[in-house]
């Protein structure tokens, strides 16, 4: 019992870790002056019968290294909402024709965000590492009376 919650537990830190690092990643991108260009709420169903996912869509031009290009993605992860009223506070920052900042991958241009993932999974990573020290401390201790009772 006690390696199946250290195995758990290590699984999950290992899910926030990689989830704050790809948050840090953008952090590192160029940022770089960008003009809004459309800003709407679609809305899509998902199945015939569920409730329609809104969505904010953005469009932004920016110029890298010369080149002018297009950027979609207000974050890496755009995630849509059952609530039209979360979708649409996304673009409030992002009125057309605005000037904005948004954050170029130098390695590959064409991928930028208007803004950046949260760091909150790397506040968080503590708690699974409780059941990691917690599950070897119930195998170690397991063991350890094994060794005794022989």
């Amino acid at each position: 019992m006690g390696l199946f919650l250290a195995f758990a537990g290590l699984l999950f830190t290992w899910v926030l870790f990689t989830a704050w690092q790809r948050a840090e990643e953008t952090r590192r991108w160029q940022p770089t002056p960008c003009r809004i260009l459309s800003a709407q709420v679609t809305s899509a169903r998902p199945t015939p019968n569920s409730n329609p996912a809104y969505r904010a869509e953005v469009r932004y031009s920016y110029t890298f290294e010369n080149q002018r290009l297009t950027g979609t993605h207000i974050k890496r992860v755009d995630s849509a909402s059952q609530h039209e009223d979360n979708a649409r506070k996304k673009l409030e920052a992002y009125l057309i024709g605005s000037e904005a900042t948004c954050y170029v991958n130098p390695a590959l241009p064409t991928q930028a965000v208007l803004k950046h993932d949260s760091r909150a999974p790397l506040y968080s990573i503590w708690f699974p590492m409780l059941f990691v020290v917690g599950g070897l401390g119930m195998a170690w201790n397991a063991l350890r009376r094994r060794t005794a009772a022989s």
